[in-house]
């Protein structure tokens, strides 16, 4: 993760959390869509080991363990892992909150995890292929890897007209100069891949992609971020669900 992203994060997180009140009764997806309860796409997880990797408030995690999963988050940023840890608390449940870089994990052993899940993080990884070679090093055998991001078609529409703005094919680095309510700016920094990009680095890293969804469920929590009229067109939120072979 880039400095620039790290500051933005830092800058924003407590407003994020509050502003979004994620719950802790199932892992959310993101935008639109079911969470896990609703889908089901690790199956049961009492027993299994799980990583987080860009937990923030660690309300997935939160979430696995109170269904009986054995779970680690890891997150670059000291005041989201603060918040999972007195989150983690509140909900009475243990969760091994660990601070470092999700693209290199470094320090998680090899072949120790059932499964290592991400809900709308990996489009801060500037090295997606160095990322999903460590989730493939640290998997056990036929271990899943189930992760979601910014649809990559969602996001080349301007959500007040409807209209293309971006070039589906320029992908990498992409910066945005924002003005908060406050009146102070930000740079906000996210890299843009390709669906054929991401499912290419998943194959050279050794997965086998089982599922890949789009899914939408009629929701007015996320209005404010993502216009309704907008959502039910093109789903916001794309998930991968891949397997180690």
């Amino acid at each position: 993760m880039t400095k620039e992203i790290e500051k933005w994060w830092k800058e924003a997180a407590k407003y994020y959390q509050e502003e979004n009140k994620l719950g802790t009764q199932s892992a959310h997806y993101g935008p639109y869509s079911p969470n896990e309860n609703e889908l089901n796409l690790l199956g049961k997880v009492k027993g299994k080991k799980i990583l987080e990797i860009g937990c923030g408030g660690g309300q997935c995690s939160v979430a696995f363990a109170k269904q009986g999963a054995v779970c680690t988050g890891i997150d670059i940023l000291k005041e989201q892992l603060e918040f999972a840890e007195n989150l983690a608390k509140k909900n009475k449940v243990k969760v091994n909150f660990i601070k470092g870089d999700i693209q290199t994990l470094k320090g998680v052993k090899s072949g120790s995890f059932d499964i290592v899940f991400s809900a709308f993080a990996l489009q801060y990884v500037p090295d997606l292929t160095k990322c999903f070679k460590e989730v493939f090093r640290v998997l056990k055998k036929k271990g899943l890897f189930i992760f979601s991001l910014d649809h990559p078609f969602y996001i080349i529409i301007n959500d007040k007209n409807g209209k293309i703005y971006k070039s589906y094919y320029k992908t990498g680095r992409e910066e945005e100069k924002e003005t908060w309510p406050d009146g102070s700016k930000h740079l906000f920094v996210r890299y843009r891949r390709k669906v054929s990009d991401m499912y290419s680095i998943l194959l050279e890293a050794g997965f086998f992609v089982e599922k890949l969804m789009e899914p939408f469920k009629k929701d007015t929590e996320w209005k404010k971020l993502y216009p309704y009229w907008l959502a039910k067109m093109m789903a916001p939120t794309i998930i991968f669900k891949a397997v180690k072979k």
